[in-house]
């Protein structure tokens, strides 16, 4: 499990950062998205991926924190997953001006010779 969730994490990471290197910003604003969710998934990983733990303390049971899952990860990654989103938004929307007042959505402003 933690193999496949490294690999995606890399997939991620490399495919971000290759589509920051791009010219267009519309491909920048994409890679600046696959790397901040490169980076949620390790954050998610750090709570130590556990399959078939309870998220919270079942009733009636004193409750082994060894047991449970790490909720921190999780609070985090939530909140990351909202910021990237409010983010990107508003990069998509200096896009459309900046496109709009330059004519081109090149990151330097003019078409390559």
């Amino acid at each position: 499990m933690e193999i496949i969730l490294a690999i995606g994490i890399g997939v991620f990471a490399a495919s971000g950062v290759w589509l920051l290197l791009r010219p267009r910003t519309y491909q920048v604003i994409i890679g600046l998205s696959l790397i901040s969710y490169a980076v949620n998934l390790f954050i998610f990983s750090m709570g130590r991926v556990k399959l078939h733990a309870p998220p919270v303390l079942q009733p009636g049971t004193a409750g082994d924190p060894a047991a449970m899952a790490d909720p921190v990860p999780q609070a985090l990654v939530l909140t990351a997953i909202v910021i990237g989103f409010a983010m990107t938004a508003l990069l998509l929307v200096v896009l459309l001006a900046a496109r709009g007042r330059t004519g081109t959505d090149h990151v330097d402003g003019r078409e390559a010779d």
